[in-house]
């Protein structure tokens, strides 16, 4: 078994590029995304409710986001010291218990910020750090599940962000318009984290994390993923062409067309083209949500 003890002398506190390092800036722009467009899908003028969307924004992201990649990162420190031995703990910048510790303390952080956005954005919190430490920590580790993992990722990424939103901008439980589109791109995002999980098949494999690469195999995985996350986003330009949002509805579509372009590049070699893939067809994607952000908000 790969050692997790670095070489040379122990250190007895975190590196500080290792902490920032641990909660990965790079996963944060999803859920600051979503909320964005939460926001802006609810109708609400967003000129004068700057600061809360900003502060919604900075919990979506740095301070929830940057929680579940910590807990991930404590929880996956042995399939770690397989996948990636330079990350911040199985190298040892990050010692003892501190990834932990971290973790703890910025569920406490998550909760104490989403208390201020009142009973429906903290419990949107509540949700979200449940569901972080559900999908990394034993005995529950749901992403040890080809289904369940990306699912709730997907939701707490994409869908989660958007409804609270959308619900801390109302004061109150937002239209159903607004909940079913923010479903459906919560859905579809299970693709793309099951693209994600393509860098992490070796060690998936040997530490019996049953991701769809590892159960499906990198090509079946792959065409899966591309079903996921098209079925979702069609269903989208239905239900803006039944709410009378025909340009947006195109628009949608035009960026659905685009990322068939990259999913034809993507599936001639999957392991090696999900990267690239979620540097671009996933950007495609993010875009088409704003775009049914803002017809939701002349739904309003």
């Amino acid at each position: 078994m790969t050692s997790l003890s670095p070489v040379g002398p122990a250190r007895t506190l975190p590196e500080p590029a290792a902490m920032l390092r641990l909660i990965k800036p790079v996963t944060w722009f999803p859920p600051m995304w979503a909320f964005l467009c939460g926001a802006v899908s609810s109708g609400v003028a967003l000129g004068a409710e700057w600061p809360i969307v900003l502060l919604g924004i900075v919990l979506a992201g740095p301070i929830t986001c940057g929680m579940s990649q910590a807990a991930n990162d404590w929880c996956d420190r042995h399939v770690d010291a397989i996948n990636e031995p330079d990350r911040p703990i199985p190298s040892g910048r990050i010692p003892g218990r501190w990834g932990l510790w971290i973790a703890l303390a910025m569920s406490v952080l998550s909760l104490a910020v989403g208390s201020q956005f009142g009973p429906w954005g903290f419990g949107a919190t509540v949700f979200a750090v449940i569901g972080a430490w559900a999908y990394s920590v034993e005995p529950i580790r749901l992403k040890r599940s080809g289904i369940w993992g990306p699912g709730l990722v997907g939701l707490c990424y994409e869908g989660l962000p958007w409804f609270t939103g959308a619900a801390i901008l109302v004061a109150g439980a937002p239209r159903w318009e607004i909940v079913a589109t923010a479903a459906l791109y919560a859905l579809g995002a299970h693709g793309i984290m099951t693209l994600n999980d393509f860098k992490a098949l070796e060690g998936d494999r040997v530490m019996g994390v049953n991701s769809l690469p590892v159960t499906l195999g990198p090509d079946r995985a792959a065409r899966v993923a591309c079903w996921v996350m098209t079925v979702p986003q069609l269903v989208v330009v239905g239900l803006l062409l039944l709410w009378s949002k025909p340009i947006f509805a195109a628009v949608v579509a035009v960026l659905i067309l685009g990322q068939f372009a990259a999913m034809r590049v993507m599936l001639r070699d999957p392991k090696a083209k999900a990267p690239w893939y979620n540097g671009t067809g996933v950007l495609l994607y993010i875009s088409g949500m704003m775009v049914a952000a803002f017809a939701l908000r002349g739904l309003a």
